[in-house]
């Protein structure tokens, strides 16, 4: 048998947490919000900044999900409605409406695109420990379940923590709205 080498002498301590151990346990911060009534959360990690509603310019010819875009300091960035995109009625902006700049990251952890997506008012940060997340409903939830990354128990309720990878997807939202645009032209033609 060969020799084991113990490179980290704190892990070598009787009841000590492998370093790769106390980083799964250790509670991950998300920032909360509300959306029609529901508490979400995503992780903070994700989180570039929150900016008030307002100067959002209209696309015509997007999915219903897509407000518009805004000019975040000389950057073009689009705006998805939250509400819309879980296929519910269009968000309407109230006096604590905002829109939360969300960075997008593909697998190699490289920046791919910041958007901006509107909810209905922002709540605050938690701390939830990865044994208080438990797996997401199989039915009954109101939007679609491969957007839920799982469900946070804080203080005897329920927090929908959302898989912004799925629920932002570039892929899928430029499908739609090449989709949406078809749709358009079709209907366009069938008026001459």
């Amino acid at each position: 048998m060969g020799e084991v080498t113990i490179q980290d002498p704190a892990a070598a301590k009787v009841g000590a947490p492998a370093p790769a151990m106390a980083a799964a346990e250790a509670p991950q911060q998300y920032l909360t919000f509300q959306l029609g009534g529901e508490m979400f959360g995503l992780a903070i990690l994700n989180v570039k900044e929150i900016i008030e509603y307002g100067n959002l310019t209209e696309i015509p010819m997007m999915p219903a999900f897509i407000r518009g875009v805004i000019n975040l300091r000389g950057c073009v960035m689009p705006v998805i409605d939250l509400s819309a995109r879980f296929g519910g009625r269009p968000s309407q902006v109230a006096r604590r409406t905002c829109i939360v700049i969300v960075e997008m990251k593909d697998e190699e952890n490289e920046v791919r695109q910041d958007i901006g997506i509107m909810v209905d008012a922002v709540s605050e940060v938690l701390e939830i420990h990865r044994n208080e997340i438990e797996a997401p409903p199989s039915f009954g939830a109101k939007i679609r379940t491969d957007f839920i990354q799982g469900m946070g128990k804080v203080s005897g309720r329920f927090v929908i923590i959302l898989n912004m990878q799925r629920v932002l997807s570039i892929e899928e939202i430029a499908m739609l709205a090449t989709a949406q645009e078809h749709r358009g032209e079709q209907a366009a033609l069938a008026e001459h």
